[in-house]
């Protein structure tokens, strides 16, 4: 069944619901489709009015600054071994290679790849726990994670609610658009972080391979 057409067989609260605990568990680090299920009922909002956006973007927002703060503190605590059981349960998003990506790039921009972070599937997943396995100091983590989840969670509630208010009829013939938008931008986000994933994997390679050749043989050898 489409998602948006099994959230117009629930009531309002639980769409509510359904939208920041799905975000929430995606921000804290479990694989889910948080971003489809936000632009569907944002979508939905558009079209009944029972359902309010406002309510609709604040619950995602709760959601995804609660999750991934959630997932801050597992980080924090679970350290490298969290990565490890995280990479064998989930190898497809926690591989090393995803892994030595993301850590360049908070090496790189800091607070501000949990902010960009929520906007790019694959970060949004681990970049709470992530950022408390590298132990950045809380204070910038949640600045930057209140006004990522603000700008994604209730700018695209705004986005895609205004969009089918003043594209109603066409949105109703065609209401697979909105979702194959962002499943698009998903999976375009979600190759480009793979093929960084795989040239950083590589050049970690290369340097451990160099480190060997470099590495002092033993007198008595």
């Amino acid at each position: 069944m489409h998602v948006q057409e099994w959230l117009e067989t629930v009531p309002a609260a639980a769409v509510y619901a359904v939208v920041g605990l799905i975000i929430g568990l995606e921000s804290l680090g479990i694989p889910l489709p948080g971003e489809i299920v936000l632009v569907s009922a944002a979508l939905l909002s558009s079209q009944h009015e029972g359902i309010n956006p406002v309510i609709l973007g604040t619950c995602a927002t709760v959601g995804a600054v609660v999750g991934d703060s959630i997932g801050y503190a597992i980080g924090r605590r679970g350290g490298r071994p969290l990565l490890a059981w995280l990479g064998r349960k989930f190898p497809r998003h926690f591989s090393e290679g995803h892994v030595a990506a993301a850590e360049r790039s908070f090496e790189k921009w800091g607070m501000w790849t949990v902010f960009f972070g929520r906007f790019v599937a694959l970060l949004r997943i681990f970049a709470g726990p992530l950022a408390g396995v590298l132990r950045m100091p809380y204070w910038k983590f949640l600045i930057a994670n209140v006004l990522g989840g603000i700008c994604w969670a209730g700018g695209t509630t705004a986005v895609v609610y205004y969009v089918g208010v003043v594209a109603e009829s066409w949105l109703k013939r065609f209401s697979w658009a909105g979702l194959a938008v962002a499943v698009l931008v998903g999976l375009g986000s979600m190759l480009m972080l793979k093929r960084k994933a795989k040239k950083a994997q590589a050049a970690q390679h290369g340097r451990e391979r160099e480190s060997e050749a470099l590495e002092p043989v033993p007198a008595g050898e």
